[in-house]
């Protein structure tokens, strides 16, 4: 988005990775007030036990630290843990105990990012934010609404986790770096000497990083030990807690290589297991062989706490969705159910489609928003 001619202050979440560095300079050669500010969201950071191999909050910030140095801009570290506790992993926790999948870093975006922070922000007398996701923001002359779109690198797009983001949040936010491929933004970083510009990209969730997930569940669920059954009902193992298995899960079931008895004869006898069904009534895992086995596939789904970009749900067009990040936008037809829930019918099936996870709506390179799968 240009904003040539005009001179705005903007405060940028500088989170010690390249993206967020690139999106300060850029705003810097622009001409406008940069202000960057490192947020803390997970005072476990802090605690000197084995974990600490895993949390990298004090290394983002010295990385932080240097970019704006470099910059030549001021930084201020924000704790935002206690909002991210209450909004964000008190919500977590819940979803997971009832045998849903939730996607944290979705609620970390509405609920600190262009929230928390965007409040604070406004406090510093910022015009306007900007972080280093992948996405573009739009006014749509015609409607008059700011339209959320994918990044330019279809690769690195992440308006999936934006979609919750409404109109006022859009208009006070801009994503430098939608409008650029990755290896552009690592080119600049190294070209203006960036210390972090071969830095490696973060994969983990917002508050977990990149520890094991099943070992920082633990600390927080109790484990529920209860039966694995094939879906001829055998029992063929034990799982260690509902909660700690999601739908289409492939590793970590400790049946890998089993053959179920009265399994027939014949190549499949040893095919992977995935999750397919989790019965929270009877404490049940279910699992299936086989990638495209039925009960993974789902041609429908129920979605509630639905949130549209516009401020109401889009019209019937040719529209896409994806149930989960990592996936093609696939054909769908939208039905609103109710203000705030509305069912997918797709042409088709999705694979394992989970609820807690977000179905997130498209048309075109345009985000229209989503809501929570239910069913």
């Amino acid at each position: 988005m240009s904003n040539a001619g005009r001179r705005h202050r903007v405060v940028v979440g500088l989170s010690g990775g390249v993206d967020s560095a690139v999106t300060a300079w850029l705003l810097k050669q622009q001409g406008h007030e940069v202000i960057g500010i490192f947020m803390k969201s997970w005072e476990e950071d802090d605690r000197l036990d084995e974990d600490d191999r895993y949390c990298s909050s004090n290394i983002d910030f010295v990385d932080a630290a240097a970019v704006a140095d470099v910059i030549g801009i001021e930084i201020e570290h924000v704790n935002f843990a206690a909002e991210y506790k209450d909004r964000v992993f008190a919500e977590f926790l819940r979803e997971y105990s009832a045998g849903r999948t939730p996607n944290p870093d979705i609620l970390c975006n509405a609920e600190i990012k262009f929230k928390a922070f965007l409040d604070h922000a406004m406090r510093l007398g910022a015009d306007k934010i900007a972080t280093g996701h992948y996405a573009r923001v739009r006014l749509n002359a015609d409607t008059a609404k700011h339209e959320l779109l994918k990044g330019l690198d279809p690769a690195k797009d992440q308006s999936y986790f934006l979609h919750r983001l409404n109109q006022k949040q859009l208009a006070n936010t801009l994503f430098p770096v939608g409008e650029l491929l990755k290896t552009e933004v690592r080119r600049i970083a190294l070209e203006i000497g960036l210390p972090n510009a071969q830095k490696k990209d973060s994969t983990g969730i917002c508050f977990i990083g990149e520890r094991p997930f099943r070992e920082f569940l633990n600390r927080f669920i109790a484990r529920e030990p209860g039966p694995i059954k094939n879906d001829r009902g055998q029992t063929i193992g034990q799982h260690v807690g509902l909660s700690f298995y999601t739908l289409g899960q492939r590793q970590g079931l400790g049946i890998g290589g089993l053959k179920a008895k009265g399994a027939p004869r014949g190549g499949g006898d040893h095919a992977p297991w995935f999750v397919a069904r989790k019965e929270m009534a009877s404490n049940t895992l279910w699992v299936v062989q086989g990638h495209e086995h039925p009960w993974l596939l789902s041609h429908e789904l129920s979605a509630q706490d639905a949130s549209w970009v516009a401020g109401q749900a889009p019209g019937a067009t040719a529209l896409a969705a994806k149930t989960r990040y990592r996936q093609l936008d696939a054909p769908c037809r939208l039905t609103v159910n109710t203000a705030d829930s509305f069912s997918l019918t797709f042409a088709k099936p999705q694979w394992a489609v989970t609820p807690g996870q977000s179905a997130v709506l498209f048309e075109g390179d345009v985000c229209l928003g989503g809501g929570i799968i239910s069913g």
